[in-house]
């Protein structure tokens, strides 16, 4: 049996995603519901192409037993953040386990595949484990993952360039109203380089996935494209938010929940999007929420940066 407690249940989902292709957006959540954007999802990590997944893995790899004696002894719980299917987690799981602390795992994610696919993997490494489905971007799910005051250490796991795919600075605010004094945050980002970033999501596996929740509702490529912009955020330099977004070539039919909606021809369906940093700008943003840092680390491509904090 796989302990799932949702908060987010499927037909808020299904209602939420009718909602947001009215207004013409898709939201983050609703690249990892359908069937056909988790299998895409898996497939683009698997095969290495999207470089943030290696570089996040990688870098977890090699400072996974180095983080294990950074955090509290004993009794800890680890609540993963847009746990995705917690490949990543259970690196940090195992090698905390290793070095003799006590382990509690939440992951929490709004895929109800990936965050089943999460708990269950820290399930058969013998790792108490309990998942919540929940939308992190909501303060009520949020304030439902605060902790009991008496519960023990907690760290929260933010990886994989999660923090860019919300707004990081009301995120980083938000994810540090939920420490305590005791407790640690693990969160990683992308540093920004120019083309060469934009250049990394425009492969052929990036594109399936981005592709896979317009195709789950009949939109398909002869009906359009998918164009990605770099930007700038003007509210602290060095933020630069990489959007995307479908635009029509025709009038095409979207058929989702018994409904039928209709999108014209040159209309733009805005999708969602994924902040990058300068390498202070990201620290900058932590340290304007309060978190202090107390551990960092580089991929060997000095291109992704990962920060363990905890509250000032």
């Amino acid at each position: 049996m796989i302990p799932v407690h949702a908060l987010l249940t499927e037909n808020a989902i299904a209602e939420d995603f009718v909602s947001s292709l009215r207004a013409r957006r898709l939201a983050e959540q609703f690249f990892y519901w359908f069937p056909l954007s988790v299998r895409a999802w898996l497939a683009l990590c698997s095969d290495g192409a999207y470089r943030n997944f290696v570089r996040s893995r990688s870098l977890i790899a090699r400072s996974a037993k180095e983080l294990g004696g950074l955090v509290p002894s004993g009794q800890l719980e680890v609540v993963s953040l847009g746990s995705g299917q917690g490949d990543k987690d259970l690196l940090l799981l195992e090698a905390f386990v290793a070095q003799g602390t006590h382990v509690r795992y939440t992951p929490v994610d709004a895929s109800q595949a990936l965050v089943e696919m999460a708990c269950s993997r820290a399930l058969d490494a013998g790792i108490w484990s309990q998942a919540v489905k929940a939308d992190i971007t909501r303060a009520d799910h949020l304030d439902a993952l605060a902790a009991d005051e008496d519960a023990p250490p907690r760290v929260l796991l933010l990886l994989g360039n999660t923090l860019g795919a919300f707004d990081p600075i009301a995120q980083a605010r938000a994810l540090r109203a939920l420490l305590r004094q005791e407790d640690l945050l693990l969160v990683d980002g992308e540093i920004y380089a120019g083309p060469q970033t934009v250049a990394g999501y425009d492969n052929p596996l990036n594109r399936r996935f981005a592709w896979a929740p317009l195709e789950s509702v009949g939109i398909g490529g002869d009906d359009g494209e998918i164009v990605f912009e770099d930007v700038t955020d003007d509210r602290l330099p060095g933020m630069h938010p990489l959007r995307k977004h479908f635009l029509a070539a025709r009038d095409v039919t979207a058929r989702v929940g018994g409904e039928v909606l209709t999108i014209g021809n040159g209309e733009r369906v805005e999708m969602n999007h994924s902040y990058k940093y300068a390498a202070d700008t990201f620290l900058r943003i932590l340290d304007q929420a309060g978190l202090d840092v107390r551990w960092r680390g580089t991929s060997e491509d000095a291109r992704f940066q990962m920060v363990l904090a905890g509250p000032r």
